[in-house]
């Protein structure tokens, strides 16, 4: 082995991703029948190990209740931010105030901020524009936003930091 391969990958190197994989082809053969829970298991398992080198190192997530409850504030957020969105669409007389904000990271692991930028970007009315690690920070566009600095705290405090909680020892 060189110096810069990474280390062999076992069967269930990247659990996370063996599940999501699992889950993706149930849920697009729309049956949890034998034959596709064998090949559910099949992909599950082997697609990661055959991409283990383009994966990296597993990032394997250390709480999981904080998990739980990101996965429930984010649903929340997507629910009400999509309400306010329409509200601003639909109405006539709305005048939405855009904004670049720029966030600040406090974390530095790949995952946790490729995660943040997602979770900000699937969020209705706010796009993450630019993920610069140089700099530490992602800039976000705001559809309504009138305090750049009290939506990046809000972003840093709902998703950057129980994502740190989750990735970061």
């Amino acid at each position: 082995m060189k110096p810069h391969d990474p280390p062999a990958a076992g069967w269930f190197a990247h659990p996370v991703l063996s599940l999501m994989v699992a889950a993706a082809w149930l849920l697009l053969r729309e049956s949890a029948g034998p034959a596709d829970l064998l090949w559910a298991a099949i992909f599950g398992l082997g697609i990661p190990r055959l991409l283990h080198r383009f994966l990296g190192a597993p990032s394997r997530p250390r709480a999981a209740w904080t998990a739980v409850r990101l996965t429930g504030i984010v649903l929340w957020d997507i629910v009400v931010s999509n309400i306010t969105v329409a509200r601003i669409v639909l109405d006539p007389v709305s005048n939405p105030r855009p904004a670049w904000v720029p966030v600040k990271l406090d974390t530095t692991h790949p995952t946790a901020i490729a995660l943040f930028a997602t979770i900000i970007t699937t969020t209705p009315g706010t796009v993450s524009c630019v993920v610069d690690e140089l700099r530490g920070e992602i800039l976000v566009h705001a559809l309504d936003c009138d305090d750049p600095a009290g939506a990046a705290e809000q972003m840093k405090a709902r998703y950057e930091r129980p994502l740190m909680e989750i990735f970061e020892s």
